[in-house]
């Protein structure tokens, strides 16, 4: 009789691997509901559809960010920070899924129909499912990895303003969001000392890593700006106090930023608003829709895949 590498006759050898809980694993498995025996009652005062936007809107930033930092997998300069970058876009990309799920159960009618209806989680729907402009996500997130330099810029930004928002999140009247932006916190924080330290050492190391360093500032310092303006459904989710205006973080992003800038003897660029309505409203760079094609080819040539 043949024996299965694979299995032991009692189950999968990689059973011990994942302790039997495959709920890590991503499209096509069968995990659980990630809210499952979770209160989703939509606050009081909050609106469905307004409290599902804006979960898609933080979700949105948090997959698509995740996307870009996976992209830098076996190409870091070292193995250290290999698997410092991948597991923070795990971070991330667990952070996503939570949100994507949040905004499924407070509004169901968000999720997309998969062709021949398909049976798949509704953060799955969400993900791989929705087209360009259905995407929420700040154009900070979408614009394709350039250097090493251009990883850590990008990583400082968006951490920097994020943590400021997760912090505030905390006391949301959503108990969804609170309990997402708790986790969250801990997370980004490392995100934003990580990037913080490398963008100190690229700044006092060699004239070329300073070059770069301040190249990458330069291009990315504009996109700064969605993640601390307001869209008018935040600023709606925040008066019903759910969710936060982005435009109340300005002054302590632009003090924390500062206070790296000064350390590092790096100056600070000029605070020209990018264009467009941006993001938030579901205008993507160019380089947006090559991202999408990526990260969604799979789970759309196989929408009843099981793996």
């Amino acid at each position: 009789m043949s024996h299965d590498p694979v299995s032991d006759g009692q189950g999968s050898v990689f059973d011990g691997l994942i302790g039997g809980d495959s709920s890590q694993w991503a499209f096509g498995t069968d995990f659980e509901d990630p809210l499952a025996g979770v209160d989703t009652t939509v606050p009081d005062g909050a609106d469905h559809a307004e409290l599902a936007a804006y979960c898609l809107m933080l979700g949105d930033d948090a997959l698509i960010m995740s996307q870009r930092l996976s992209e830098w997998c076996s190409r870091a300069p070292d193995l250290e920070e290999d698997i410092a970058l991948a597991n923070m876009a795990l971070d991330l990309l667990g952070q996503a899924r939570l949100l994507l799920a949040r905004a499924a159960a407070a509004d169901p009618g968000a999720v997309p129909a998969l062709p021949g209806g398909s049976p798949v989680p509704a953060e799955d729907a969400l993900a791989f499912f929705r087209d360009a402009g259905r995407f929420r996500n700040v154009r900070l997130a979408e614009v394709p990895n350039g250097d090493f330099a251009h990883v850590v810029v990008r990583l400082l930004l968006f951490s920097v303003a994020r943590l400021a928002l997760l912090e505030r999140l905390r006391s949301s009247a959503d108990t969804v969001l609170a309990a997402v932006a708790a986790k969250g916190v801990k997370e980004v924080a490392y995100h934003r000392d990580w990037a913080g330290r490398w963008f100190l050492t690229l700044a006092q190391g060699t004239a070329e890593s300073r070059r770069r360093l301040v190249t990458a500032l330069d291009a990315l310092w504009p996109l700064l700006t969605e993640l601390v303006s307001a869209h008018p459904l935040e600023r709606s989710l925040a008066l019903a106090g759910v969710g936060v205006d982005p435009a109340s973080l300005r002054d302590e992003v632009d003090a924390v930023l500062g206070q790296v800038l000064a350390v590092s003897g790096v100056d600070r660029p000029d605070d020209a608003a990018q264009a467009g309505s941006g993001g938030r409203d579901g205008l993507h760079t160019e380089a947006f829709t090559a991202l999408l094609a990526e990260m969604q080819v799979v789970a759309r040539a196989h929408p009843s895949g099981r793996w």
